[in-house]
């Protein structure tokens, strides 16, 4: 204590306090002798005998009055925020404050959910049975079952491809976790790849069951149908893979490793049906054989008649041992012939352009296609056979073909000219080594058959290259372009019919062209077989899925594709809106007029294709059917 700063007074009765208590605590106690006496007694602690009534018997037993104060301290502090509140409302609806700024007083926070065209793809996968089968024949006993996870994949694959790791990102983005009631961060990469695992032993079954369901359904004419292949780039090494391989297919590079996919689809819609998942290094003509045994096998067992579906092929799927095969199963079919043999090669050029411009196949004054009528026979071992042929002249064709000539025969005459300016420079004085030269261009040229090319001494002793293009030989070649040889065993089809027909197997085309730009099937980033297997068979459901709505649709009258349907709904936001009190809000962001009529027409659509009997014309898929056909099911090359 500083007592400098205190009076005479304070400073002796802070003695006198001090005094007193070193007094008291340098006192003995007093201890009192009883019964209880053997029991030591603590200096400067208090003993409490509860029978001997409460320790501080002043106080309340009950303290009333701290409760009623408390509870008075809470209504003054609700009172105060209600009248706050309401002050501040009355400055809203007086226009000092904008209801803007009151709601975003109001709002913790907001968040955005992608609707889009998930409710309607959700509907259609939901009316195909795709999860219900699936869990039918993969069941788990996870907290989400695999149709869930396949539903989920099979949207992404319509409306945002990603890779897995990507998959739950995405479903966070979107409504799909409230409409299913599962967390996004189920949907991790892990369990996606276990879901493709389990699909695997049953991927047959399965596509076979939802693919019936949606031609039953929409009843899906089955009378023509486009069979093709293609090839899907892989990225990576796969040294383990039997499927993943390198091997030939049509604009593709050679160094890269691919797998084929052999798809059929029905001329009707263009919906894909059965289809096969093969090897890189497998031949397109290859497949044609396993492909009909599939076909006529499942047409048999559904009650069809063979001879009522035709087959459409490319012209590298027909040679004499299939147009056999065909007539063997009764099995209609239509394709292009490669004119290998000589009696082949001479129906396409047995007549001359004019008179092949005297029977065209298209009506009004400026046709593009011609044809004449021809019996193409094939032989199978001593049994020789006809069937019915077309030789056409395509002028869509023609004239890019003579384009593209001509421009070689221009590039091969300029580099030529090139060989003649360099004549007695080193490497170009002798005889021989211009001539060989001049051989290696011309070899190297698409056109240098077509070339007289001629190396000489003049008399004068100096060398000179001279050329000339072959008339006869370009006349040859010229009297080829835009022909080609299509052929039946379905004698009642007309000219006109089997042009139509082959020009329409395009469908399957675009079918493989959504599969590469929309489905987004290749870059593969999965390194096991059946994952690959697995996906595919997503895949094959989204495309089944997107040409279902984009049929019916155009059924109706409106000529939209799928992409473009989901393109315009892609607008469609859910905002979930947080407010401080722990409530929340969610609504759809306003809907043009426009937009809300696409949504009724597919609605209707839906609701018509969910209204539609399960059994259609074709027969139930009978119980315990076994699909094992060939050699192609094994589950090294698995077949759908």
């Amino acid at each position: 204590m500083n007592f400098a700063t205190k009076t005479k007074r304070i400073r002796i009765l802070v003695w006198f306090i001090w005094f007193i208590a070193l007094l008291v605590y340098s006192s003995p106690p007093t201890v009192s002798v009883g019964n209880d006496s053997n029991q030591p007694l603590l200096m400067a602690m208090v003993s409490y005998d509860p029978q001997n009534g409460p320790l501080f018997p002043w106080p309340p037993r009950y303290r009333w009055k701290q409760q009623a104060l408390r509870r008075y301290q809470a209504w003054r502090r609700a009172y105060r925020r209600a009248k706050w509140a309401a002050g501040w409302a009355r400055l809203a609806l007086g226009g000092v404050l904008t209801l803007a700024q009151l709601v975003e007083w109001l709002t913790s926070r907001q968040q955005h959910y992608q609707v889009g065209a998930l409710p309607v793809l959700y509907a259609l996968l939901e009316t195909l049975q795709v999860r219900q089968v699936i869990n039918r024949h993969c069941p788990t006993k996870g907290d989400v079952d695999h149709g869930t996870v396949a539903i989920i994949l099979v949207l992404n694959r319509l409306m945002f491809p990603l890779p897995l790791y990507q998959v739950a990102d995405w479903v966070g983005r979107t409504v799909l976790g409230s409409i299913l009631g599962v967390p996004a961060a189920k949907f991790n990469d892990d369990r996606l790849a276990r879901t493709l695992d389990a699909l695997y032993p049953h991927l047959e079954t399965i596509w076979l069951e939802v693919v019936e369901v949606a031609l039953r359904k929409a009843d899906v004419d089955l009378s023509v149908i486009f069979y093709d292949l293609t090839a899907f780039i892989t990225h990576g090494r796969y040294a383990h893979s039997e499927q993943v391989e390198f091997g030939f297919a049509h604009n593709t590079p050679m160094n890269k490793r691919k797998f084929k996919l052999a798809l059929n689809v029905t001329a009707d819609g263009h919906i894909p049906w059965l289809y096969h998942f093969l090897p890189g290094r497998t031949a397109d003509q290859a497949t044609v054989a396993d492909n009909m045994n599939h076909l006529a096998a499942w047409l048999k067992q559904r009650g069809y008649r063979l001879s009522d579906t035709l087959v459409i092929g490319d012209r590298a799927m027909l040679d004499d041992e299939l147009a056999w095969a065909y007539d063997q199963h009764n099995l209609r079919y239509l394709g292009g012939l490669r004119c290998l043999k000589t009696e082949h090669k001479a129906l396409v050029t047995n007549w001359t352009t004019a008179q092949l411009e005297a029977f065209p196949l298209e009506e009004g004054d400026a046709p593009q296609y011609w044809g004449r009528g021809c019996r193409v026979a094939f032989q199978q071992g001593d049994t020789v056979f006809f069937h019915k042929g077309l030789v056409i002249l395509s002028g869509p064709m023609r004239a890019p073909l003579r384009q593209a000539r001509q421009a070689q025969l221009t590039a091969l005459t300029d580099q030529l000219t090139q060989l003649r300016d360099k004549l007695g420079q080193p490497y170009h004085r002798t005889l021989k080594a211009v001539q060989k030269k001049a051989n290696g261009l011309c070899r190297l040229s698409k056109v240098g058959d077509l070339m007289t090319v001629a190396v000489y001494e003049t008399v004068e002793g100096v060398l000179n290259l001279h050329w000339q293009v072959n008339q006869e030989a370009l006349y040859q070649a010229e009297k080829k372009d835009g022909r080609y040889l299509l052929v039946t065993n379905d004698w009642s089809l007309s000219h006109q019919e089997m042009l139509s027909l082959y020009r329409a197997k395009d469908g399957v085309e675009k079918r493989f062209t959504i599969c590469k730009s929309d489905l987004k099937v290749s870059p593969v980033y999965l390194h096991q077989d059946k994952r690959i297997a697995s996906m595919l068979c997503l895949n094959m459901v989204a495309l089944l899925a997107y040409s279902l709505l984009e049929r019916q649709v155009r059924q109706a009258g409106v000529a939209l594709t799928t992409r473009q349907i989901i393109k315009r709904l892609e607008t469609l936001t859910v905002i979930e809106t947080h407010c401080h009190d722990g409530s929340s809000l969610r609504r759809l962001t306003p809907v043009e007029p426009e937009i809300a009529r696409l949504l009724q027409l597919v609605a209707q659509v839906l609701d018509d294709l969910i209204a539609s009997p399960i059994i259609s014309k074709m027969p139930l898929l009978p119980p315990g059917v076994d699909f094992t056909l060939s050699p192609m099911s094994a589950p090294a090359t698995l077949t759908c």
